[in-house]
């Protein structure tokens, strides 16, 4: 029969070796998340990253709450910079504790000893350490996992920085098209004046390599979709919105020469408006019926009709069949523009972020 003294001792090794084994677990999943955030290429909505992403956020909502536009703007610009601060700190505490875990399981220690042990490992202070070869394999391998960690952080920050600058020189541009905030109506009655109506070809070409673009940039650098604009009064949501909408018009409405091109421009910007919708979350129908109701009204589609007319930009004379081409157009790309308007609190702009949510 076993003695008390023998169980007890068997309980201490069980003990210690589960305590090692949940160390190496947690070590793992931090590694994991870490790839699948840093590396991987392609959206990957990670446990990990979306809680600390989740948690950050709660605080800037709370701070943004009661705040007016350009006040909660100021607050929600430093979001996505902060989070990207916390998310490494929060892997590198995690891979700390587990080592502290399996430090633990190799040979029980005080607390305060096995902390000190695998933060200067971690860290590469070099001023605690352990005498037994396993020991320093250990050790070797959190501080190797440290660098790793940190260097992951350094290579991802320019990669982000390179996507958010192109992003943006397109939406600088598009307001030099179609006004600030940017309208349907302004893009248009540009296009009309300086007679380009019939020659947008390369205009839609360049949104449509846009879309594709923003699509692998905002899923697999997530935090790009809260990065803001350098100006309060842009967004890369309301900018997609307008030319959505402004190719819609165009091909609904507008009395001028077919261009396919501006077609496929809307595909492509639907398309990818849906995949970052689905990659956090955003509930959508991917296959919705020309006649499903849309956000804009009747009576907001005739009145911008009416004051394209008013400044001589051809329009086709039978007003319900381009009614019902427009809303068979915009129902595609109608339900996920506006979440992701609000998700990003996307400055003010009709017929985008003006019905997405109450705006003070």
């Amino acid at each position: 029969m076993l003695t008390q003294n023998s169980m007890v001792g068997m309980f201490f090794i069980s003990l210690r070796l589960l305590v090692c084994v949940m160390g190496v677990l947690l070590v793992g999943f931090t590694l994991n998340s870490a790839i699948k955030t840093f590396i991987l290429p392609r959206g990957v909505n990670v446990w990990l990253t979306r809680l600390v992403f989740q948690a950050v956020g709660t605080f800037f909502m709370l701070r943004g709450r009661r705040a007016g536009y350009e006040q909660r703007d100021q607050i929600m610009a430093m979001f996505a910079p902060l989070t990207l601060f916390v998310l490494p700190v929060v892997l590198l505490v995690l891979v700390l504790v587990g080592y502290m875990g399996i430090f633990w399981g190799l040979e029980p220690q005080p607390l305060t000893a096995v902390f000190t042990l695998s933060g200067s490992s971690l860290l590469t202070l070099g001023y605690a350490s352990h005498d037994g070869w396993l020991f320093k394999a250990v050790e070797f391998s959190e501080a190797m996992i440290g660098l790793i960690l940190v260097a992951l952080l350094i290579a991802y920050l320019p990669t982000m920085y390179a996507a958010f600058a192109k992003r943006e020189t397109a939406v600088a541009m598009w307001e030099t098209r179609a006004g600030s905030p940017p309208s349907v109506a302004e893009m248009i009655a540009r296009s009309h004046r300086t007679n380009e109506l019939h020659r947008l070809r390369d205009v839609w070409l360049g949104w449509q390599t846009w879309f594709a673009e923003l699509e692998e940039s905002h899923t697999s650098l997530a935090p790009l979709a809260f990065f803001r604009s350098p100006r309060p009064d842009r967004s890369w949501v309301v900018a997609a919105g307008n030319a959505l909408d402004s190719a819609a018009f165009i091909l609904s409405t507008v009395d001028t020469e077919y261009t396919p091109q501006a077609a496929f421009c809307i595909r492509s910007g639907f398309i990818t408006l849906r995949h970052i919708a689905g990659f956090f979350g955003i509930p959508y129908n991917d296959n919705p019926a020309p006649t499903d109701p849309i956000s804009i009204s009747r009576e907001e589609y005739d009145a911008l009709c009416a004051t394209l007319e008013a400044q001589g930009v051809p329009l086709y004379a039978d007003r319900n069949r381009t009614w019902a081409d427009f809303a068979g157009w915009r129902v595609n790309y109608d339900s996920v523009l506006l979440a992701l308007a609000h998700l990003t609190m996307a400055p003010y702009a009709e017929w985008v972020s003006d019905r997405s949510v109450v705006r003070k």
